[in-house]
């Protein structure tokens, strides 16, 4: 489990298809600290350490986990968001992420506010019935977030300077793929009143 609190960022070094899958080779701050078979959070895609060097690390996303995310997009150089999963004893500083995003989103606009930053996105809501409810919490390529001004396929999210920092935040431009993992109680909820044919109002 993760909470959307980006702890550093990660350098896509290299990539290899096999198959369906591609293998990621990855530069990171924290890359002696890992272990394989460790979850780790990929601008909020969970995926498994598969090996460890002194200053690097491979995970390897399938073909349903490229489908749904973003990671498919990404070239040597890329910016990569991470967060390692929650320790038993820490603080629960965002919302309860788990890591399965569930689909992607786009970048409609981008306002600087001398401050701050709005960034719009719009999503598809599709068959899965996703939702975002105001001043609700979501969480795009890893990194939890209060929505505002929400319709029931698009939402405008506010950034500080620390966040548009310290994490791809500031490599994202207008029509740019992000990944979005949705509240994980809302859905429930979502689902729940969907199955009773009870409507939902945001």
């Amino acid at each position: 489990m993760f909470t959307g609190i980006v702890e550093t960022m990660a350098e896509v070094i290299s990539l290899e298809r096999q198959g369906t899958n591609i293998n990621f080779r990855l530069k990171a701050p924290v890359a002696h600290e890992l272990r394989v078979d460790q979850s780790v959070s990929h601008n909020g895609v969970c995926l498994t350490v598969t090996g460890v060097t002194d200053d690097g690390y491979s995970v390897t996303a399938v073909e349903e986990t490229l489908s749904k995310t973003n990671l498919g997009s990404l070239r040597p150089g890329d910016p990569v968001n991470l967060e390692r999963c929650m320790p038993a004893n820490g603080r629960f500083d965002g919302h309860i992420v788990q890591g399965h995003v569930d689909q992607t989103g786009v970048c409609t606009g981008i306002e600087d506010k001398e401050g701050s930053w709005l960034f719009d996105f719009s999503f598809d809501p599709g068959e899965q019935g996703n939702i975002v409810v105001e001043k609700g919490s979501i969480c795009i390529n890893g990194v939890s977030l209060t929505v505002f001004n929400t319709t029931d396929r698009s939402f405008q999210v506010a950034i500080i300077p620390y966040t548009f920092e310290h994490t791809n935040f500031h490599t994202l431009s207008v029509g740019q793929q992000v990944n979005l993992e949705f509240d994980v109680l809302g859905k429930y909820v979502s689902r729940l009143l969907a199955r009773r044919e009870i409507p939902f109002v945001g």
